[in-house]
């Protein structure tokens, strides 16, 4: 009766709309049912959820927008973005419930479609009332229209706010890993298992920043997923900490040289799009209590690359080299000047004499199998040690010259193990 007092005021209304909207509302239950069922059966993210809440939802939602329709052609006005506060909550319920936005929106039609039918089946075979039905189906395609743009924006809107807790999750993290808290809270233990890191998991922490100013914000969060995806089954634990990216890896079965290997790689192709980072990579720690000493080191090899891009990975150095990465000016002011001297101006000239130099201690002071790794002849690789003898006074034969102008180099000159 309701129904009928509310139309009869419509002059503009086709005959039988009344009819129709009464028929809608006697069967909406019915109709509802049927909606929710044919979701069911056509799209599988809602078939395989095993959310046991969420047919329920399915069908408080069904419900209030079918109202919609029904609000629509009593009052006789088209649908309107604020007939759909139920939708903007269902869709959060849909993101949390791991429903893709695809599949929402495609419910959300189906749905519809089914009301379609139902206002079809409502006006039988009553010429007036299926004139009318036909009527509603400008209503019908708006209410799908408005509907699904609500849909489609609380869901981007719920993933934002996902997004920025699972954010919040792995800063807060990472931050108990550095002090040395224990990550209590469930979140963040089912980020720990989902990262690969157990308690007891060797891992590697990684330090990178960025050589030049960042003035897109979303430069270091991309960095930041390729660094972590630098690990095999792209697991891991990265996180923009101001501005620098902090990762936590778990070191690959095959050895952190894979792991290293995978992740110059990544800073290389970082460059290539215009995002130069220094990275430091620390050895390999055992066990999550490690992790502020594994960041220490990280640290120490990243700062040892300067304002340069590239990455400096201790797994893969000698002690020697490490003790070379600081940046020490007291030892810098020990080196005897004869040898700055020879240092700096051979690197001013391109460096051949300290490439030599190089090349002859890790030949183990073999100056022919060092020629044969330089491809030079014998004859110019002793030309250029007596060149290096007779400019730094030091005796190459001698380990204690020889330490002493590979400490030079190492301060003065280049560092090791970088990669651009």
């Amino acid at each position: 009766m309701g129904a009928r007092r509310r139309t009869a005021a419509r002059s503009d209304a086709p005959r039988g709309i009344e009819q129709v909207i009464e028929a809608v509302e006697a069967s909406l239950d019915r109709l509802v049912a049927a909606a929710v069922e044919a979701i069911w059966e056509q799209v599988p993210a809602y078939r395989d959820s095993p959310d046991p809440r969420l047919r329920d939802d399915v069908a408080e939602h069904v419900e209030a927008v079918f109202r919609v329709l029904v609000a629509s052609l009593v009052e006789s006005r088209p649908a309107q973005l604020a007939d759909f506060p139920a939708t903007r909550d269902q869709a959060f319920r849909r993101a949390e419930q791991g429903v893709p936005l695809a599949d929402f929106l495609r419910a959300f039609r189906i749905g519809q479609l089914t009301l379609w039918q139902g206002v079809l089946d409502a006006a039988g075979d009553d010429a007036p009332a299926r004139e009318a039905a036909l009527s509603v189906v400008g209503d019908l395609m708006l209410l799908i229209e408005v509907g699904s743009t609500v849909a489609a924006e609380g869901y981007l809107e719920a993933q934002q706010h996902e997004l920025a807790d699972s954010d919040r999750v792995r800063r807060d993290l990472l931050e108990d890993l550095l002090a040395r808290r224990d990550p209590s809270p469930a979140s963040e233990q089912t980020l720990l298992r989902a990262a690969g890191l157990d308690p007891g998991a060797s891992l590697l922490v990684v330090s990178a920043a960025a050589v030049m100013p960042v003035a897109d914000e979303h430069v270091l969060p991309r960095a930041a997923a390729a660094i972590r995806a630098a690990r095999a089954g792209a697991e891991g634990l990265a996180v923009v900490r101001q501005q620098e990216i902090v990762a936590v890896l778990p070191v690959s079965p095959r050895g952190p040289t894979t792991t290293v290997a995978n992740l110059r790689r990544a800073v290389t192709d970082l460059q290539r799009q215009r995002v130069p980072l220094a990275v430091g990579i620390s050895p390999v720690h055992a066990g999550l209590a490690e992790v502020p000493e594994a960041y220490a080191e990280a640290c120490v090899a990243r700062a040892g690359l300067g304002d340069r891009p590239g990455v400096i990975a201790l797994p893969v150095l000698s002690s020697f080299d490490y003790l070379m990465l600081r940046d020490d000016e007291t030892a810098r002011r020990l080196v005897r000047p004869r040898l700055r001297r020879f240092v700096e101006e051979d690197a001013a000239r391109g460096g051949a004499l300290i490439a030599t130099l190089a090349e002859y201690v890790a030949c183990d002071l073999n100056a022919k199998t060092a020629a044969r790794r330089l491809h030079l002849h014998v004859n110019t690789a002793y030309y250029r040690l007596d060149r290096i003898a007779e400019r730094t006074g030091c005796d190459l034969r001698s380990f204690a010259d020889v330490l002493e102008l590979l400490i030079a180099v190492r301060l003065l000159g280049a560092r090791p193990g970088e990669s651009s």
